[in-house]
């Protein structure tokens, strides 16, 4: 009887996996969105640090507004560099963040001050000034803010 009723779902489980011509190892369950907010910000930013964000472009330019260019680096243009950190409610940092990309530094040693300086950047910014309700929507979600920095002449992305 068990050696009957196994045969049966290994039938039914390949007679599935045929009539869709490739057999899925998620099921028929629908693949979550994306956790990590992803944001592109160019810095420096003009004007003052906003009192309260309540959307995501305005958590992205709270968050960049003390980056400045590292000295020694203020001269160079396409500078590039992905931090990745997680918020609280309260908009303060999770953990460590990560430098997950950096680009535009001549040599290693240029790439160390560029990191210091972001991260340097972030602690200065933090916590962040969240409404309640964004602070409810981003707490622990992974946050990936790219920060891009022309040069002193350059504008726009």
């Amino acid at each position: 009887m068990r050696a009957r009723l196994a045969l049966a779902c290994l039938a039914a489980v390949c007679a599935g996996a045929a009539g869709e011509g490739r057999a899925s190892p998620y099921g028929s369950y629908p693949l979550a969105l994306p956790e990590t907010l992803r944001g592109t910000v160019q810095v420096p930013l003009d004007g003052d640090r906003p009192a309260q964000v309540s959307t995501l472009g305005a958590l992205y330019r709270a968050l960049a507004a003390c980056w400045t260019a590292p000295e020694g680096l203020r001269k160079l243009e396409g500078l590039e560099i992905t931090a990745r950190f997680a918020l609280r409610r309260d908009g303060s940092v999770i953990g460590t963040p990560r430098i997950t990309f950096a680009a535009g530094a001549p040599g290693p040693e240029a790439r160390d001050v560029l990191v210091r300086a972001t991260l340097r950047s972030i602690a200065a910014c933090t916590p962040a000034p969240v409404t309640e309700g964004l602070g409810r929507a981003v707490a622990g979600r992974p946050l990936a803010l790219r920060f891009v920095y022309r040069g002193p002449e350059g504008r726009g992305i």
